[in-house]
């Protein structure tokens, strides 16, 4: 295992879309203090009406007007076979992605190996302001890749997490 990597001074918050509006999810972030959002989705589009304001051009724009930052690091989305093997398992649990609570195991092992592990975590750290949010459409961390993004950058560079939640 590598040696951690402190990094006192920055701090991760992870974010979703869902059960936020639009104005509930930027006074979150504004009200937290964070500076940048990290989007790990791999396509940045999100269905249904009432979450059409974090699609990326939306969003980008609802950003910038309250002076947060956006960066898109979709080398870190999970690809879509990944996607299917999430999707597998919420189907034997019969839940949705609306509803999910866990990650499957399959899902977190493959994700960790194929995409996690051979990302320079380090190169990102130090391009970070000094709080940043990671962000994915799943309401809870529990139930989405941010979470493993964000335990390891926890783990392995010292990170503060935060997970923002709808109220």
């Amino acid at each position: 295992m590598a040696a951690v990597k402190r990094t006192a001074t920055k701090r991760i918050a992870t974010i979703g879309v869902y059960g936020f509006t639009a104005a509930t999810f930027i006074s979150t972030l504004t009200g937290a203090g964070v500076e940048m959002l990290v989007d790990l989705r791999q396509r940045r589009g999100v269905r249904g009406h009432e979450y059409a304001w974090a699609n990326s051009a939306q969003l980008q724009g609802l950003l910038a007007s309250a002076g947060i930052g956006y960066r898109h690091v979709k080398e870190l989305a999970p690809t879509t076979e990944m996607r299917q093997l999430q999707y597998q398992e919420d189907d034997r649990q019969g839940v949705g992605k609306r509803s999910r609570v866990a990650l499957a195991p399959a899902f977190a092992s493959r994700y960790t190996q194929e995409v996690l592990a051979p990302f320079d975590l380090g190169e990102l750290v130090r391009a970070l302001p000094g709080f940043s949010a990671l962000f994915c459409v799943e309401r809870d961390a529990e139930a989405c890749h941010r979470s493993l993004v964000a335990g390891r950058l926890r783990d392995e560079y010292g990170l503060s997490v935060t997970d923002l939640r709808p109220e």
